[in-house]
């Protein structure tokens, strides 16, 4: 059964944040995965956490074993070493749901 997450993240280097997702988007393809919607947003009305949020997306995956797996994969972590963690400062699962 196909999962997706609907996530919340505090972008503050663009160009990393890009890098990182076009780098990371292949891996996240060999594991069935992929990206739904994805907004740049300017204004937050209601939230449940302090952490700010200006991107808002969809993430799926074919399997819970398959986004577990792609999310310890190696590659990846070097990826979101390299790229995601000096571009984005908050991360915010807002859901995570079958699809």
């Amino acid at each position: 059964m196909a999962i997706e997450m609907l996530v919340g993240l505090n972008v503050v280097n663009d160009a990393g944040y890009q890098s990182y997702r076009e780098e990371m988007e292949p891996i996240l393809k060999s594991y069935g995965g992929g990206f739904g919607y994805d907004f740049k947003v300017s204004e937050v009305l209601t939230s449940d956490t302090e952490a700010p949020i200006n991107r808002v997306f969809t993430i799926y995956f074919s399997s819970k074993d398959s986004m577990n797996s792609f999310f310890s994969n190696d590659g990846y972590l070097k990826i979101k070493q390299r790229h995601f963690e000096k571009s984005v400062t908050d991360t915010t699962i807002i859901a995570t749901y079958e699809r």
